[in-house]
């Protein structure tokens, strides 16, 4: 789909309440996808997050979000999963999981964009200036998280860690995020070595899932375990 028709259907829609803009999107079924539930969790597109944001009770500004992915994708181009897949899948992907869980506009912004600093030539100044404060905090966050060694030579301590990043995450989006980027990666583990796996599931077993649970949810923390336990 287009992204200039994107927006003309959420021009359309803003003066709408939540049943009428249910009502434009059935109307408007040939604009979007149609999947069902397996293939949502392995196919990720802009038209399914739209379709998903303008379905949800929680207002969101789409516009921002579409923003965020359009400026992901042009950084992210040429870059690819080791699935195959062009990367901005990952992104979207993330930002999908998040929507799952309720989270806010910046945070889904953030989820596009939280590759950009660490893998493309973007800064956190343009993230700033195009996105604001609030976002850039977020991809910074996560960006200093990727920063930090799960287990060096001396086999840090499991909670050691743990307190480390929660120590260095100023909003506890940020360790959201990066739950929510880790359980893609476990879905999609099966494109890594055998030897790669196990390092994954031993990270997600000891530092990710007990981050899950601290902070009490138990989506994540139950989906992280089931997906680790298989490689562990």
């Amino acid at each position: 789909m287009k992204t200039q028709k994107l927006f003309s259907i959420i021009n359309a829609i803003n003066s709408f309440n939540g049943l009428e803009i249910k009502l434009i999107i059935n109307l408007q079924s040939d604009l979007f996808y149609k999947k069902g539930v397996a293939t949502m969790k392995e196919e990720y597109t802009i038209d399914l997050l739209i379709q998903k944001i303008l379905t949800d009770d929680k207002q969101y500004d789409l516009s921002k979000i579409i923003t965020a992915y359009e400026f992901a994708a042009k950084a992210h181009e040429g870059q690819f999963r080791s699935s195959g897949q062009p990367y901005i899948i990952h992104p979207l992907a993330v930002a999908y999981i998040l929507l799952e869980l309720g989270m806010d506009t910046d945070t889904i912004c953030a989820a596009m964009l939280h590759d950009v600093v660490e893998d493309t030539p973007v800064t956190l100044d343009e993230v700033k200036k195009r996105f604001g404060q609030d976002v850039a905090m977020l991809v910074d966050g996560v960006t200093k998280l990727n920063q930090v060694p799960i287990f060096n030579k001396e086999e840090q301590q499991a909670e050691n860690v743990r307190k480390m990043l929660l120590a260095m995450s100023q909003d506890i989006r940020v360790i959201i995020i990066k739950l929510a980027d880790r359980l893609h990666n476990m879905r999609t583990i099966d494109f890594i070595s055998e030897s790669k796996k196990a390092i994954k599931a031993k990270e997600t077993i000891e530092i990710y899932m007990p981050l899950a649970r601290k902070i009490n949810n138990q989506k994540l923390t139950d989906e992280l375990n089931n997906l680790a336990f298989k490689y562990n």
